[in-house]
C-alpha cells in the first residue's frame, strides 16, 4: 500500500470529490487500509427467465438508432433505469435511487442506485464516460456501505450505460477486487442480468 498521504484530517470529502481527485485508485484505496486486486472476478450468476427481458434488449437496440448517448441524462434513462427497473420487478426487492450515506467527513454523499434484498447490490454511474475513475468512486462508496450494512462482501458495478464494469469488496481481509472483463449492452444484456438477479438472490459464486 501506498505511504503517501492523500487525505486531509481537517477536510471533508463527498464521493464526487474521489472522482476528481488525480491519484491511482490503489493509493486512494489505501487512505482507508484498503488493497485494490485486478483480476477476473468469479460473479454469482442465476438462472433467470424474464418475460420483459427480451423485449427491452430489442427495445434498446432500436433506440440507440435514433438517440445520442452525449450526457448522462440519456444513458440513464435509456439504458441504466429501464434495466434496473426489470430486475427490481423480477425480484421484488427495494430500491433507492440517490440514496444519501454519511459514515463520516471522508465518506457521505449519495448512492446513485442501491438495491436491496437477500444481499445489498450498488450500481453508478460514471462521469464522463471515464470507467477508470468511477470505479474509483464506486469503490468509496462500497467502502462507506461496508459500515452501515450487515455484510462481509459486498458487490457494485459502475456503468457508463452501454459498458457495466463489477467490483467486489470483501471486510474481511480489506480487499476490493475490480473485474477485467466487462460486459456490453445490448448484446450481453442476458449474462448481465443473470449477475445482477445472482448478487441480489446470494446466489454462491
Amino acid at each position: 500500500m501506498s505511504k503517501q498521504k492523500i487525505l486531509q484530517e481537517d477536510r471533508e470529502y463527498t464521493f464526487r470529490s474521489y472522482f476528481e481527485l488525480a491519484y491511482d485508485p490503489d493509493d486512494i484505496l489505501a487512505e482507508f487500509d484498503y488493497s485494490l486486486l485486478r483480476e477476473e472476478l468469479s460473479l454469482p450468476k442465476a438462472q433467470v427467465s424474464i418475460d420483459g427481458l427480451p423485449d427491452l434488449k430489442q427495445k434498446i437496440k432500436k433506440v440507440l438508432r435514433f438517440t445520442s448517448l452525449s450526457n448522462e441524462t440519456a444513458r440513464r434513462e435509456t439504458l441504466v433505469s429501464p434495466l434496473l427497473l426489470e430486475v427490481v420487478c423480477y425480484c421484488e426487492c427495494q430500491l433507492r435511487i440517490e440514496y444519501p450515506l454519511k459514515v463520516n467527513n471522508w465518506l457521505k454523499g449519495n448512492l446513485d442506485y442501491l438495491l436491496r434484498s437477500k444481499n445489498s447490490l450498488l450500481v453508478i454511474k460514471a462521469k464522463n464516460d471515464d470507467l477508470t475513475r468511477g470505479f474509483t468512486q464506486l469503490a468509496v462508496k462500497l467502502i462507506a456501505l461496508s459500515h452501515v450494512e450487515e455484510q462481509n462482501v459486498f458487490y457494485g458495478a459502475v456503468t457508463i450505460g452501454n459498458v457495466w464494469q463489477f467490483g467486489r469488496l470483501d471486510s474481511s481481509d480489506k480487499t476490493i477486487v475490480q473485474d477485467i472483463n466487462l460486459f456490453k449492452v445490448p448484446d450481453d444484456l442476458d449474462s448481465l442480468t443473470s449477475v445482477l438477479v445472482g448478487i441480489l438472490a446470494g446466489v454462491e459464486e
